[in-house]
This record gives structure tokens, sequence and C-alpha cells, in this order.
């Protein structure tokens, strides 16, 4: 899965740092809204030990059927107060009207004291509409987020209204990469180290409750940061053409890097992206006479579609290929729509992905019912569907209602940084929804 630079996301690293709380600084809230439900999304999505022990304050103003400007100021000034004395605060204005402040270092009773005030005073003015996200006939929450996570991720998700707004506003328009430029490039990745850019994610299967549910790590590169480093002024993906000859030497660099060694993923399984062209290369050769003997039958090459559509003679080869030397295929980059048009047997493939998108929850019946039976037959057949970038818990529900049991995605890296199972974190979501 090579996903475009705009959409990719460095996973352990992408986080929000919540900084010291200073009574001149931290006290004071913003006088104009500015919605921040996506940059809460990516804190929460990103979250590694800045949030353990972290608490969270939510008041629920969008049940409200009315706030006045003197509530909000009186809110401003009650959150303010509590701010300057916590150790660690950070305020988020919600789309929706709602407001959460995550804190650490504050009693719970004068928490609950200021809570209380600004409930009853809203409440002596206002009706709420009904119950809150929690399921409680009450205008603020008080949570523990370790303990709470999955419900307020869940919250956030329903009320954001883009995943990708917050990373793409305000970017400006870089002109289309050169051939001279990409020649630099090119040169440049001979001898480039690439294991600050490297990552991996792992594909989880969510009918495994063992710690052997990883069903293989997807290794990639950080296009968008590597990007930022070899050619800030340029826009690769801008060019078809040269972009597709720069991921052909980004495959080879990335060989050559696996090429001093997989001790570094112990005795997993794993993924790499992979042109066509690459696979067929001498530098795969290379690759694969050095693959350590354990590794034998533990390497899945992810082709995306299109390069399927245009070399299809080459995929015939690559069969063969990675049946002889014990490869597994995937086929990357699928929807809905794709997947209803392939007979994924026929092509020889262990695995397809299919991109997650909301959109599947409103599909028209016929379509729906064609991408279902499709999920059906998956699971009779030697192929495996995979539900990829599942950046919300939205995403992992929908694969466990349909049968599909492999998910992969920013969704599943959160929940698994909060020390959780992914069936547990889907039971729990599930409730919220009854």
């Amino acid at each position: 899965m090579r996903p475009p630079p705009q959409q990719q996301h460095r996973p352990m690293r992408d986080h929000v740092r919540v900084t010291p709380g200073t009574r001149n600084a931290a006290a004071q809230l913003p006088q104009e809204k500015e919605f921040e439900d996506a940059k809460l999304l990516a804190l929460l999505q990103s979250s590694s030990k800045e949030l353990q022990g972290m608490r969270l304050v939510h008041l629920h103003l969008g049940l409200l059927e009315k706030v006045e400007l003197s509530d909000t100021t009186m809110i401003q000034r009650a959150l303010g107060e509590l701010a300057a004395n916590s150790a660690h605060v950070q305020m988020f204005d919600m789309s929706n009207g709602d407001i959460i402040m995550l804190y650490k270092g504050l009693k719970f009773s004068s928490v609950e004291e200021v809570c209380k005030k600004i409930e009853v005073s809203l409440l002596n003015k206002s009706k709420m509409t009904g119950v809150n996200p929690y399921k409680e006939a009450s205008l603020y929450s008080i949570l523990e987020l370790s303990m709470n996570f999955v419900h307020v991720i869940r919250y956030v998700e329903s009320i954001t209204k883009s995943d990708s707004s917050a990373l793409t506003a305000g970017s400006d328009a870089k002109p289309a990469i050169t051939p001279e430029e990409l020649a630099k490039i090119d040169k440049s990745l001979r001898m480039f180290d690439l294991s600050p850019f490297l990552f991996n994610q792992a594909v989880i299967d969510i009918k495994d409750d063992s710690d052997k549910n990883k069903e293989y790590f997807e290794l990639y590169i950080s296009i968008r940061e590597l990007q930022t480093r070899l050619s800030p002024d340029y826009d690769l993906l801008a060019n078809r053409w040269l972009f597709n000859h720069f991921t052909a030497s980004l495959d080879r660099s990335l060989l050559r890097s696996l090429n001093h060694g997989l001790e570094f993923m112990g005795s997993e399984s794993i993924g790499i992206n992979m042109n066509l062209s690459t696979a067929l290369s001498a530098d795969f050769q290379k690759f694969d006479e050095r693959l350590p003997a354990a590794y034998r039958g533990k390497v899945v090459l992810e082709i995306n579609k299109s390069d399927l559509f245009e070399h299809l003679h080459l995929y015939r080869e690559l069969l063969d290929f990675a049946h002889s030397r014990e490869y597994r295929i995937c086929l990357d980059g699928l929807d809905e729509f794709w997947v209803t048009q392939f007979d994924l047997d026929s092509l020889g493939c262990h695995y397809a992905k299919v991109f997650w998108s909301n959109s599947y929850i409103t599909l028209e019946p016929e379509a729906e019912r064609a991408f279902l039976d499709k999920i059906a037959a998956a699971r009779e057949g030697q192929c495996k569907l995979i539900l990829a970038r599942c950046s919300t818990v939205t995403g992992l529900l929908y694969a466990n209602k349909n049968g599909i049991d492999l998910v992969q995605g920013h969704a599943v890296d959160a929940v698994l940084r909060k020390g959780m199972r992914i069936a547990d974190a889907i039971k729990t979501a599930s409730l919220m929804d009854d």
C-alpha cells in the first residue's frame, strides 16, 4: 500500500505533544472559535506515553437548545482557572459546539465542582435535547482517558468532517518534479540511509484473540517525509510517469536496505510494496538470494492494481516466480467496485487489500449486495480480503459485521498502542451503537 503523501501518517511518530499549562497562556481560551475536531482526532490516533494518566473533561454544549455569549464567557473563565493550575492541559473547541479539555494534575473533586457549577448555570437557562455520547443524562463527563479511549475516539470520529483536512490545510502548491530534479534524487537514493523513513503497519486478524493475531507487517517508506528531505521544493505526485520512476528507484533502495538483514522484524511475516518491474529485476534476485531461510514463505509482495492492469504479462511471470520461491502476493489499492469485478482466486493472489471508505455504508442496494456477496465468497476462497486504511473505528465495525477478518489502519494502530485488543475495542464500540 503506497498512499500519496498527503494521506500518509507516521505510525508511532506523528503526535501532538501536550504542553505544560501556564497561568498566562493556558488560561486563555480562544475568543474566535477554531474548530479542532481533526486536531484532537490526530492526537488520539497517534497517542503514546504523553496521554498516560490523562483525564478528560467533556462539556456537551451541543446538546443544549441554546447557548448565549455570556454563557461562553463564563465557561472560558471557569476552565481557564482550572487550566492555570494543571500540570498539563490542552483544550479543543469542537464543531458541534462541545468543549473538551485534556488535563493532568488536578483533583477530581476540584474538576467536578467546576463542572457542576457550569451545568447548573446552563440548565437554569436551557434544556438538553438528549443524553450525551456516553449514554449519560449529564451536561458534562469526566473520564480517565486510558479507560475510555474507544468511547472518546468514536465520538470525535463521528463529528470530524474530513480526515485529511488538517493535513492539507494551508499547504502551498509546488511545481511538478522535473526529470533533472528526479535524476538528482535517484543519485541521492543510492547512498541514502532509508532507515529513518522506514515504518511498519500491522495487518490484524480481528477474530484471533491471541498474541499471534498479526497476519503480517507491511513495511513502507514515508514518501511525504522523504520528499521533504530530498526534494522539498517539488511535488513528486504532479507527474505520474516521473512518480512511477521514483517509486521504482525507491523499491530498489529499499531492497538494498533489506539486504543487510531482517532481524529487526523478529519472526514476523512482512509485506513489501513492489512495482512488478522491480519484483522481476536483478535487484530483487539479489534480495531473494540473500533472504534467510527462516523468512522463506513469510514475505508478501504488495502489487498495486494499476500496475497489474498495465503489465499483466509481468504479473503472470511474477506468479510463477513467487510460487517457486514461496512468496505471497497481495493485490493492493482496491475498492468495492474492483472487488466485484475481479475473480480474485483466478488471479492467484493470497490477499486483496480494499481501502475503507464511509461510502460503503450508503451503497445502493444492488451494489451493496454484490460487494457483500464477494466478501462472503472470499471467506470460502484462497484469497483473503484485508480492509485497509481504517482510520476510524467505523471501518473496524464494518469489517466485523460483514465478515472481513483482516484489518489495517490508523484506528488499529491507535487501539494497539493503548494496550487493548482489537476484538475488545470493537465490542465496546458496538455497544455504543446499540
